[in-house]
């Protein structure tokens, strides 16, 4: 590249665009051709002409006028675009375009997309833990039992690992009901324990209680066997 093409390069600039924008035009209402048109604009913006003129822009499109204007008429009627009214330093007017309202509604569209997924996850998490109590009860759910469950989740507002955990203490306590790990669960709350690092905290404390006591905690369990952390229904430490 010669030193003179390099700085027709260079004067040129750049022009910078999020790949959001690139991915999800089509999800917001744009078409193609509306979507070269926002390139344009936002490449004279870049270059600090706010207001580019319609020839210009047509221009680069090898379109008409008419078409641009058009164009541009459109983008406004989709609030992608508005135009600005701004004084200077010397008190003049000046007109600048404006494509805040298209990054205000990829911003959301990137919200509600989060907020689905996370919805088709959570969806997914609790069939999961249906199919889990099942797997450990070796029966399928009553109607009732669905419903305590979906109350937990949505009434309650425990969180899916935290039911878990419930649960598999009331399997190695070989207590196969709802009401067992119901308890549980209220236990925990009373002592205002939401998630799984605080379980595992207050068992580290009960094991690290047990161990400081002066008879000591049983040794004579079989190696390997599964027993409760403790009893959390029967603990008031």
């Amino acid at each position: 590249m010669t030193n003179q093409l390099l700085q027709t390069w260079l004067k040129a600039g750049d022009t910078t665009i999020t790949n959001v924008l690139l991915k999800e035009y089509r999800q917001i209402g744009l078409s193609n051709e509306q979507l070269i048109l926002v390139l344009q604009l936002k490449s004279f913006m870049d270059a600090g002409i706010l207001f580019p003129d319609t020839e210009e822009i047509a221009k680069r499109m090898e379109i008409s006028s008419a078409e641009a204007f058009r164009g541009i008429h459109e983008l406004i009627q989709k609030k992608v675009l508005t135009i600005e009214t701004e004084k200077n330093s010397d008190g003049k007017t000046n007109d600048q375009y404006s494509l805040t309202l298209l990054w205000d509604k990829l911003g959301i569209l990137l919200i509600q997309t989060e907020k689905k997924v996370a919805s088709e996850e959570q969806e997914l998490s609790e069939q999961e833990l249906f199919r889990r109590f099942e797997a450990e009860f070796g029966r399928t759910l009553s109607p009732i039992e669905m419903q305590t469950i979906g109350m937990w989740l949505d009434d309650d507002k425990y969180p899916i690992d935290l039911i878990e955990l419930a649960l598999r203490e009331a399997v190695l306590s070989q207590v196969y009901n709802l009401k067992y790990v119901d308890r549980i669960l209220l236990n925990w709350e009373r002592k205002n324990i939401r998630s799984k690092a605080q379980v595992e905290n207050e068992t580290k404390r009960h094991r690290q209680n047990k161990a400081a006591s002066p008879s000591g905690p049983s040794t004579d369990k079989e190696p390997g066997a599964k027993v409760p952390l403790h009893n959390w229904l029967n603990n008031n430490n």
